[in-house]
This record gives structure tokens, sequence and C-alpha cells, in this order.
């Protein structure tokens, strides 16, 4: 069905503008932090576990809480969400730029995620409400897909360049200005919205759905880092428990925090998937590639994040061609084609060997993040404009939580294919830290070693390329299946058609 709305003008395109440099901070803080460990180290002298969550605090917090905080900026007002969101994410910031322990940077990273999950659901459902016309929504989007995948890109370049002259907490400084710019021009620029259904917060589903995810994401990570072990599978088995109950619980409630009839949708549900899927890729060989930059192709860490961005350009590029294609062909068949394009960058990198050229890793990087981005950039709109405006925040926050968890399978289903293809590898030559990580191979000393250990675990990358690659030919056919024909338009959900009407 065609929906015809009024054309947003120049005060909401400005509005965008204002909305994506928070967004950019949000998605770098996810990986600012590369650099600053050394000098994080050296001035605070973590512990081997307080340096973990030092530096995945943040991405736990954020993930637990965004349903949450979508569905509550649904009640109280999706503009008075994000400036809280602003306001708690400069304070935190503060805080840890100048935190004098490990235990003091670790709450204020815990509490950059508690910001964080304001911003980034209200963000993408303030543009659900600023852009009612279909074909504005499908730019608007665009851009803000476009903002989150560079902005995990350039934060290790920007910590980069920002510690060759500052201090670690300088890092965390860059965020205020942004922050201060989106409580002075957020309220003349950003209209106010909520559900007009309102309905009682769901303190318990709350608190359900964070307990839920929060295992899950933190077991998936740490069987991708350290291997098989019962404490992490008994969290995931724990999360998953708690999730059930958590969906059980939407069933039954009178306002749901999560629309469960909507994710059954396929313009909804199946964008959900396309979104998680192409997530699953990109976080998950992310780590081969910039391994493989430094440590066979011995780039230093700043030099490496510098060609990593170069992917970025394609991706710049894809995002607007595939929502220009899409008024053309069934978005179906372009994301489809997307994950397709992905394909072929994955397949090339089975190819990749020690002595390959730098051109030849960064074209085949540019092609599948190009795909996966305009396959991203599509399965976004499509969710965004098939979701009521009313219940737009938890729409978006149920969206990014699949990004979250996708992540999250990429990194334990690829990681752990590679490393056990590099186990494998170096067996019969090496033991103790050296058979288990690239980085303790070199860390011996041995230049026999080093040199095996950097084919092994060029071997292994090939093998996850190989996964990653069939991973995202199934995610091509499901997208066909299940989008071709969806509308971009709404459906309306029929519980919040009740509320509606109950009110």
């Amino acid at each position: 069905m065609t929906t015809v709305n009024a054309r947003a003008g120049r005060r909401e395109w400005t509005a965008l503008a204002v909305l994506m440099l928070p967004l950019l901070l949000v998605s770098m803080d996810v990986s600012v932090l590369y650099f600053a460990v050394p000098a994080i180290s050296a001035d605070l002298a973590p512990g081997a576990t307080q340096q973990l969550w030092i530096l995945d605090v943040y991405g736990f917090v954020l993930a637990g809480l965004l349903i949450t905080m979508g569905s509550l900026g649904d009640r109280i007002g999706r503009r008075r969400l994000l400036l809280a969101g602003a306001a708690v994410f400069g304070a935190a910031s503060l805080a840890a730029a100048h935190a004098q322990g490990p235990g003091q940077l670790i709450a204020a990273r815990a509490l950059l995620g508690v910001g964080g999950a304001a911003l980034m659901p209200s963000t993408l459902a303030l543009i659900r409400n600023l852009f009612r016309d279909d074909a504005q929504r499908a730019k608007a989007v665009t851009a803000w897909t476009a903002v989150m995948a560079s902005g995990i890109s350039l934060g290790p370049v920007v910590s980069g360049a920002l510690l060759e002259h500052f201090w670690w907490g300088s890092v965390f400084l860059l965020n205020l200005p942004a922050m201060a710019l989106l409580l002075v021009l957020g309220p003349l620029l950003l209209p106010e919205s909520r559900s007009a259904a309102g309905g009682r917060f769901d303190a318990l589903g709350s608190v359900l759905s964070l307990a839920a995810l929060l295992p899950v994401i933190h077991g998936v990570k740490e069987l991708a880092r350290g291997g098989w072990r019962p404490l992490p599978a008994a969290g995931i088995a724990a999360g998953l428990v708690l999730g059930a109950l958590f969906v059980a619980r939407q069933r039954r409630a009178e306002h749901p925090m999560v629309d469960l009839a909507l994710l059954r949708t396929r313009a909804y549900g199946g964008a959900v998937l396309a979104n998680l899927m192409a997530m699953f890729a990109t976080v998950g060989f992310a780590v081969f590639l910039t391994q493989y930059l430094q440590s066979v192709l011995g780039q230093s860490p700043f030099e490496a994040a510098l060609w990593s961005v170069v992917p970025s350009v394609g991706v710049m590029a894809a995002a607007p061609g595939a929502a220009a294609l899409a008024t053309r062909v069934d978005r179906a068949y372009v994301i489809g084609g997307g994950f397709g394009f992905s394909v072929l960058g994955f397949a090339a990198l089975m190819w990749l060997r020690t002595d390959s050229p730098l051109w030849f890793v960064l074209a085949a990087a540019t092609v599948y993040a190009s795909g996966l981005v305009a396959a991203m950039t599509l399965a976004n709109e499509l969710a965004l404009g098939a979701a009521p405006p009313e219940r737009a925040g938890s729409a978006a926050a149920v969206l990014e939580s699949g990004t979250e968890l996708g992540g999250a399978l990429g990194m334990a289903v690829l990681g752990s294919v590679g490393a056990a293809v590099y186990g494998r590898d170096m067996a019969p030559v090496a033991s103790g830290a050296a058979r288990e990580t690239l980085g303790g191979a070199l860390g011996t000393g041995d230049a026999g070693v080093a040199a095996l250990a950097r084919e092994a675990f060029t071997h292994g990358l090939n093998w996850g390329a190989g996964g990653a690659a069939v991973s995202m030919g199934v995610a091509a056919g499901c997208a066909v299946l299940m989008l071709r024909g969806a509308s971009a338009g709404r459906a309306p959900s029929p519980r919040v058609g009740a509320a509606h009407g109950a009110g």
C-alpha cells in the first residue's frame, strides 16, 4: 500500500545532520579504545580481567539496554530520551577521561553504555517521525546506516591520531562538543514524539530483556575469545531461558515492550534477520582483517587502522546506490544482490596468501563491505517503514539488538573456524601460546615459528572467509524468499491498533 505523507523540508534535514554527529561518536566508542589500551595499562595498571571489562562493558550495557530504552522513548518521548542520553553520555565521557583507577573507568564506560543505549534507538526512531515520505525516509536511513558503519571504522583512526599528541583521556573528551551541540540544537530542531497509546512501563520486562541479552552476548564473546568453557556456555543457556520468559511475558502484556505481531511480519521480521546476518559477517571477519594487516603484513596499529578505512569509500557509494536501485527493483532482490556481492569479496579472500599485495586484500574488503552495507541500508529502511510511528522506538531498538547479537555470533562462529584451522596447522610445529594464537607465536622470537604461524593464520582467514561467503549466500536466498513483495509502507500492528482504539 502506498502512503502519501508530507515531505520534509530544510528544518528536518538540518535536524538529521544534528542527529548524525552523536550517532557517529556512539558508534566510534565501540572501537575507540583499541589504541589506548597500552597507555591506560601504563597509567591505571588494570588486571587482565579489568582490562577486558574496560574494553567490553560499553558494548554489553549498550546491547542489554537497547530494548528497554526504545520502549521507554515510546512512552516518555524520543526527543526527551535523546537529550537525557546526550547528557549522560557527556557526563560519562568526562568521568572516563579523568578516571583515577580501573574501577572508575569501568563504571564510566558502563555509564557510557547507558547513554549510548538511549541515543541510538532514539536517533532512528526520530528519523521515522521526521521523514514521513517513503523516498525521503529511505535517504535519511541511508545516511544513518553509512554514518554508523563509518563510526566503527573511524574509531581506531581517531584514537590513534589523538594519542600521538594527547593523553588517553582525550579519546573521551572528543564526545563533549557533540553532546553539547545536541543539547542546544535538539530542542530547537527536533519535534517531540511518543506513542499515543501510552501504557505503563514494563519494569519486569525490562529486567528480563537485560538479563537475557547480557549473558548471551557476553557468553558468545567469551567462547569466541577463549574457546569452549562451561561458565560462558551456562551463561548463554541461562540467557536463552530468560529470553523465553521475556517473550512469554510480551505475549500476555497489555502494553508490550516488543510488538511480537510486528516481528512476525515479513517486512519487519525479515529485515531484522537480514541486518543480523550482515553484522554476523561484518564484525565476525573484522578481527581477521585487522590482524592480517598488523601481524602478517607487519603494519603498525595506526597504519593498519588507516588502511582499514579504505573500504569505507566503497561503502559511501554503495548505500545510496542501493537505495536508488530499490526505487526501480523489488528491494528483496537488491538486498539479496548486496549479500551476493559480498559473497564475491569473501570468496576472493579465500585465495589470500601471506605475500599477496595490499591492494588485493583492500579491494576484496571493499567489495564485501559495499555489499553488506547496501543490504543493511535497505533492511533498516524496510524495518523502519514497516513499524508504526507510535512504536518507532521499540522497533528501532529490536533492530539494533539484532545487529549486536549478529556481531557477537559472527565473532564466535567465524573466529572459532579460524582458530581451529590455525591450531590444527600449528600442532605439529609448536605448543603452548604459539599453538593457540598468532600473537603467541610472534612473541616466541623464533623466526621460523613466526613464519609458519603467519601461514597458519592466513589459512584460518581463508576458511573464515569461506564460512562468511556461505553464510552470505544463505542470507541472499533468505532475503529474496522472505522479503519479495514486502512493502516499506506501514503495516499496522493489531495490538497497537487495538490500543489506539481503546484510547
